[in-house]
Formats: C-alpha cells, structure tokens, sequence
C-alpha cells in the first residue's frame, strides 16, 4: 500500500490550500485515514484523521473551525482544506493511514511530506 500526497505550497496569511492524499495497492482496507504535521522544531502532530468506524473525524484544537477533512471512501482519498490559514501552521504535512492488508495485517503507512509555508 502506498500513500500519495498532494497539493503544499506557499501562501499568504489569511489565504487557503488543499491537500489531497490518495491510497494504492492491492486488497487493503483502511482503519482511518488523516492528516499530520511536522513542524521545524520537529514536533510532530495530529491535524484531523478520519476514523472509519463509527464515522468519526478529529480535529487539533488549533485548527478546528479553519480545516476540514474529507474522505472518498470509494476513491481511497482523503483531502485537508485549509482555510484562513496562519503563519503556525507552516510545517511539513504528511498523511499517514492505518491500513489492514492479508499479508500483514493491520500497520500504519506515511505518505511522503508536502511543505505548507504560509507567510507574506
């Protein structure tokens, strides 16, 4: 299985991106599906994560009412938009989904970063 991720970029304060990851491979299923980030101190954190049971979705106390999180669960995709978006929230965000498969059960799997710089 592998996670594509999409969609950083630069921009100004106040302004908006989407993200966008998708997951490929042969049979799998999909635990939850979200988004993280890594910030340049190196702390890693949790943005928003899509669980599949129970239909729940999370959210950083930070980013609650700018970002949402949606999922196509047919497509295998999961976006993060980005509004109203402040200079903290410069980081390198990755997608990371904990995914069962035949062979190995169920593991977590990283996409690879996309860089968010948000500044003027």
């Amino acid at each position: 299985v592998q996670l594509q991720a999409s969609g950083g970029g630069l921009v100004q304060p106040g302004g908006s991106l989407r993200l966008s990851c998708a997951a490929s491979g042969s049979t799998f299923i999909i635990n939850n599906i979200g988004w993280y980030r890594q910030t340049a101190d190196n702390q890693r954190e949790l943005v928003a994560i899509d669980i599949t049971t129970g239909n729940n979705v999370n959210y950083a106390d930070s980013v609650k009412g700018r970002f949402t999180i949606s999922r196509d669960k047919v497509k295998n995709t999961v976006d993060l938009q980005m509004n109203s978006l402040r200079p903290e929230d410069t980081a390198v965000y990755y997608c990371k989904a904990n995914i069962w498969t035949p062979a190995r059960g169920s593991q977590d799997y990283w996409g690879q970063g996309t860089l968010v710089t948000v500044s003027s």
